[in-house]
């Protein structure tokens, strides 16, 4: 049993930075990939990034450049930082734990265990 936690969420203006963090419970957390998804209101989640177990990293193309996702093992975290924020951005943004194999790192049902969300706003 995995459980997540994500926090950082909050209000912020457009342009604007936030940094997202998710606490994993369990002690191998450095064998699994993890990903960050959001789901806006009307809208299906969708992927945002990923980090694997080796230094690989992926992202949705409407973040790319301006999110960065990365992962403390010691920790067991992982956080998404969020500059250049834009309106569109807002939503709730979940952490995921990666189910293994060969599962695509972007379709939510690659993942298992999602921890409860947090809210993100930019205002314009």
């Amino acid at each position: 049993q995995v459980q997540l936690v994500e926090s950082g969420g909050g209000l912020v203006q457009a342009g604007g930075s936030l940094r997202l963090s998710c606490a994993a419970s369990g002690r191998t957390f450095s064998s699994y990939g993890m990903g960050w998804f959001r789901q806006a209101p009307g809208k299906e989640r969708e992927f945002v990034a990923a980090t694997w177990i080796t230094v690989n990293t992926y992202y949705a193309d409407s973040v790319k450049g301006r999110f960065t996702i990365s992962r403390d093992n010691a920790k067991n975290t992982v956080y998404l930082q969020m500059n250049s924020l834009k309106p569109e951005d807002t939503a709730v943004y979940y952490c995921a734990k990666h189910k293994g194999g060969s599962a695509h790192y972007t379709a939510v049902n690659s993942y298992d265990y999602w921890g409860q969300g947090t809210q993100v706003t930019v205002s314009s």
